[in-house]
């Protein structure tokens, strides 16, 4: 993923959104290279899903910035307790 933007990986027409793709539009709006507002206009995405894209993409950039990275599993739970905790489970 070093060195990729967005402009390189969208000189082809987009017939699906991979994660590589979602990753460099995300790190383009983290970056301050681009808005979400600028993206979704550019690709034609809803600004929602745009957002999204950002707001999953924190608890792995928290995750993998850690000293010791969380397993899979124990993500999954440490992003379920909070919703558990509402829901009264």
């Amino acid at each position: 993923m070093k060195g990729t933007t967005m402009s390189t990986l969208m000189e082809d027409d987009i017939k699906r959104w991979t994660a590589k793709r979602k990753t460099a539009l995300v790190l383009d709006i983290i970056q301050g290279k681009s808005t979400v507002s600028e993206s979704s206009r550019a690709f034609d995405l809803n600004p929602s899903e745009v957002e999204s894209w950002v707001d999953e993409g924190k608890p792995g950039m928290e995750n993998a910035l850690r000293t010791k990275p969380l397993e899979v599993k124990e993500q999954y739970e440490w992003l379920i307790k909070p919703v558990q905790k509402k829901v009264g489970q």
